[in-house]
């Protein structure tokens, strides 16, 4: 008779890395805390049926495989795997066609002007542009989590674009980075809003 208090710890954990969560991320779609995922996949307690359900729903596999041997090669985690490969290898494409545009455009203008002189703002200014399609891609199909950062990126890559810009013209803006640290409060103070609110599972962790 296997042990299934032991199987479905370790189908939780196996579930949880194939679809590249941390145990931080699975207790915040869950509702629970990422001591309390930790408890369930060392095997020290089992989730109640409620959870299980959700474990169920969340990953797309029937609450009794989560009770039994390689639930993991018994689901899709592969073509999301891919799925998830294949977007990433698409937001990257466009970036890098980004950059590339920027440096075809640079090599234009210098070539027909003869001389140096704003080419470099195109590098300047693609930048944000990369930092938008990530922003585009990661809310559609990656992991939303990590918008924050991306979010604060594109904000102070936009602030640098400026500042060299005015550079350019002669004209000091330096000042402008104060709206970033503003804006930067902002963001971590948002970023800790959005977390689910978890105090009344914290009992949980001694269950079972």
């Amino acid at each position: 008779m296997p042990d299934v208090k032991k199987l479905i710890a370790q189908n939780i954990t196996e579930l949880r890395l194939l679809n590249g969560m941390t145990q931080a991320e699975l207790g915040e779609k869950l509702n629970y805390s990422d001591k309390t995922i930790s408890k369930w996949e060392r095997g020290e307690s089992t989730p109640d049926i409620e959870a299980l359900v959700m474990i169920s729903d969340l990953f797309g596999v029937t609450l009794d495989s989560l009770a039994r041997q390689d639930v993991a090669d018994k689901t899709d985690t592969g073509q999301k795997k891919q799925r998830i490969y294949n977007h990433r290898a698409i937001m990257l494409t466009i970036e890098a066609s980004i950059m590339l545009a920027a440096l075809f455009a640079f090599v234009i203008t210098t070539l027909i002007i003869r001389r140096s002189a704003f080419q470099m703002l195109y590098f300047v200014y693609a930048v944000p542009l990369v930092f938008i399609i990530e922003l585009i891609f990661n809310s559609i199909w990656i992991n939303p989590r990590r918008n924050y950062y991306i979010v604060s990126a594109l904000m102070w890559s936009v602030l640098a674009a400026i500042h060299i810009t005015f550079m350019h013209f002669g004209i000091g803006v330096t000042q402008i980075y104060l709206i970033g640290i503003a804006g930067q409060l902002i963001i971590i103070v948002c970023s800790f809003l959005s977390r689910p609110f978890k105090k009344k599972k914290a009992k949980t962790d001694g269950d079972n």
